[in-house]
């Protein structure tokens, strides 16, 4: 009997195991939201590494955002992902995990700053795009195929977009070349049955499309909605390192692949990475579950007044926030 054969056997048994279901790592890329995207490269390094060592199938470096927008003063290197930043990271011989980056509409000066794919380290272009950036993004997507890359549109604060209007714009992106279509949970507010609504929908108008997910913790529901997900059929999800990411943090990359039950994934990596240079930013950085973010996902509002509270002076009056919340 071989015992690594039993172990798929069982695995596959599991509720969330499909050998199609991939995972990406955006630790870096979200957690970057918490520090203008300043890691030192040993952080970064020590992700991938962590990633490559675990099996995971994707790792999000950072943003390729424009510097006409965005202070090189002001944001650290992961913010614009020059080739030459990620080449330094994973050096002349490329571990089996592979890089993206994401491109936010209106935010990227992508005909330009993305290269072609043979000239490039990166293998993943996300598009990230408001409901009414989809024509730019749709531009995006087109670049980014023909440029040689995989590509994801990740279409942002759904929790807030009219249902006719989505319904338009997953049609309209099931034509283009775009690989993945995301459901993206952007304000931490959705609930385990609306996924599910949701992926029914995403399913039935994308056209056959993979479909992602991506979701924040404000009510402490994003490793369970990913669960739904996952069982609704979503098979390329989200995780951050010990849930690393903007405010309330991101689904852990812990949690989900412990929940997958795939023996290709190796929590080991994950737990050593975290020990050694997540947590010990968690003071610093503070994010994760945290009552203003808590009030922001029950209100579906954007987390940028909680995180603006918390660095004012009144941060730990949590009645007044709610109060000036729900005037």
């Amino acid at each position: 009997m071989n015992p690594e054969n039993e172990e798929t056997k069982a695995a596959e048994r599991w509720v969330g195991f499909r050998k199609e279901l991939n995972v990406l790592d955006c630790t870096i890329r979200d957690g970057g939201l918490m520090n203008s995207s300043r890691f030192d490269d040993e952080t970064v390094r020590a992700v991938y590494d962590a990633c490559a060592d675990a099996g995971i199938d994707y790792m999000e470096i950072g943003y390729k955002n424009s510097d006409k927008i965005f202070s090189r003063d002001e944001y650290g290197a992961w913010r614009f992902c020059k080739d030459d930043d990620i080449k330094r990271i994973i050096g002349d011989n490329k571990r089996d995990v592979k890089i993206s980056v994401m491109a936010d509409a209106e935010k990227s000066d992508y005909k330009s700053d993305i290269v072609s794919k043979e000239n490039s380290p990166i293998d993943m272009v996300r598009i990230a795009t408001y409901i009414h950036q989809i024509p730019l993004a749709m531009d995006m997507i087109k670049d980014a195929t023909d440029k040689g890359y995989e590509t994801t549109v990740n279409i942002m604060a759904v929790s807030t977009v009219r249902e006719s209007e989505l319904d338009e714009s997953l049609e309209l992106l099931s034509k283009t070349d775009v690989g993945t279509i995301y459901l993206v949970d952007s304000f931490g507010s959705f609930y385990g049955e609306q996924i599910r609504a949701m992926m029914g929908k995403y399913k039935e108008k994308a056209g056959g499309k993979r479909i992602g997910f991506h979701a924040h913790n404000n009510l402490q529901m994003a490793f369970s909605n990913t669960i739904e997900a996952i069982i609704g059929g979503a098979n390329l999800c989200d995780a951050t390192f010990a849930g690393l990411g903007r405010g309330a943090g991101n689904c852990p990359m812990e949690l989900l692949i412990g929940f997958l039950h795939n023996p290709k994934y190796r929590m080991r990596p994950v737990l050593e990475c975290i020990e050694r240079k997540i947590e010990p930013m968690r003071a610093k950085l503070g994010w994760g579950f945290d009552y203003p973010y808590m009030i922001t996902g029950f209100l579906n509002r954007h987390p940028k007044s909680a995180i603006e509270f918390n660095e004012s002076p009144n941060k730990g009056k949590i009645v007044s926030f709610y109060d000036d919340m729900t005037k």
